[in-house]
């Protein structure tokens, strides 16, 4: 399976004769099991129409920083946040000078600015273009701050010269890609992950729950098993498709939850328990549909669920244990109390009461606490949080 599957692309074209090959790459990305949006600069919808690679891609193709309609739910950010990689293909003279210099005037480089995903550039452009002085320093201070060149490669041009300063093919450049993402990372760990809520049953019929969608969870099964672990995903009940090369064990209740945590967290070398589990269940679950009565209340006798963590991470041979803190209030000290008081290696610590990053958001933002100090990962896609989470984690085993 491509390491692209399911990734997030953001292709930026800009104005050359190179934009051309942009519809094959498309089609190569797409090929490789990636999703792919496109944004335009104007001169290069000059070189290739937007309905191209509208089509190609299956999505809107995004030109204009200044779209009402985009910009209304601030497009340029939400763009953004969702790529898990940005390519400029290709990125002409003008474009990557304008990137080493900061701008943000226009839709593409106003992302490339708002972006924290890594940025990949393709440079396509006249080979005395590419030899310039000014195109040199361009380069080199675009690799000091950490973007990605790719190519370019060298031939005959359009121009009819031969020399360096031609884009990259597209098969070439699909391939380079694949090999940005984290992979074997955690080849030969095995890698334990809970998910979603639990339920807590009244009746046959009523249950406990909370809002948790597994989303996050998920994720981080998905980052784990593309960085090469065995990765074993304990599922409270979820609407979710269970990502591939992931062993999937569904369970009810925190009691199934804990059973079958135990039994794989032993020998396991990371476990991260993601899952919302109930803290409390009914005393005693009725055999049978509780009717309404004429009374106007109902009294439910609670009693305390085990804790999963704490016992995870009190078994004699005990995995990396990394708990997760979903709190509305006075987040980084709760968590560092959870740190402490369950003996965990780590804590990830988010904040359910926020805007775009509480239960069932596609987003989150996290701040991973350990007795190393903190680390604060700002507002991006659940499954970009994972691979940079899991990147860490893999850092710490």
């Amino acid at each position: 399976m491509s390491t692209l599957q399911n990734k997030h692309i953001l292709l930026g074209v800009t104005g050359g004769i190179a934009a051309y090959k942009t519809a094959e790459l498309v089609r190569e990305l797409r090929r490789r099991g990636a999703s792919v949006r496109v944004v335009m600069t104007m001169a290069a919808c000059e070189f290739i129409t937007p309905l191209t690679l509208q089509a190609l891609s299956g999505n809107p193709v995004h030109t204009s920083l200044l779209d009402p309609e985009a910009e209304a739910a601030m497009g340029h950010i939400e763009l953004a946040r969702w790529a898990d990689l940005t390519l400029i293909a290709p990125a002409s003279a003008d474009f990557l000078a304008r990137l080493s210099g900061g701008m943000g005037d226009d839709l593409l480089s106003a992302v490339c600015l708002a972006t924290r995903s890594p940025i990949a550039i393709a440079p396509a452009m006249n080979q005395a273009m590419w030899d310039a002085p000014s195109t040199q320093a361009n380069i080199t201070r675009l690799r000091q701050r950490d973007f990605i060149v790719l190519g370019p490669g060298s031939g005959e041009q359009a121009c009819g010269e031969f020399g360096p300063g031609r884009m990259l093919e597209p098969v070439e450049l699909a391939a380079l890609l694949e090999q940005m993402f984290n992979v074997d990372t955690l080849t030969g760990k095995t890698v334990v992950i809970t998910a979603g809520p639990t339920r807590e049953a009244i009746d046959p019929v009523r249950y406990l729950s909370n809002h948790s969608s597994g989303k996050m969870g998920y994720a981080l099964a998905e980052a784990a098993a593309e960085a090469g672990a065995r990765t074993i995903l304990i599922s409270g009940p979820c609407q979710l498709a269970p990502p591939e090369r992931v062993e999937h064990i569904k369970v009810i209740s925190a009691d199934d939850m804990l059973a079958a945590c135990l039994g794989y967290a032993a020998g396991s070398d990371l476990f991260i328990g993601a899952a919302a589990v109930a803290d409390f269940r009914p005393a005693n679950i009725a055999e049978q549909k509780l009717k309404k009565s004429d009374a106007d209340t109902m009294t439910l006798t609670l009693v305390k669920n085990p804790d999963i963590i704490a016992s995870v991470a009190a078994l004699d041979a005990a995995p990396f244990t990394v708990a997760f803190a979903a709190e509305s209030e006075r987040v980084l000290e709760y968590a560092r109390d959870k740190l402490v008081r369950k003996k965990v290696d780590c804590v990830i610590a988010n904040d359910i009461s926020a805007a775009g990053i509480g239960f069932n958001s596609d987003d989150n933002a996290v701040t991973l606490i350990d007795r190393r100090g903190e680390t604060r990962f700002d507002q991006r896609s659940k499954p970009q949080l994972a691979r940079e989470l899991i990147a860490l984690l893999a850092e710490r085993l």
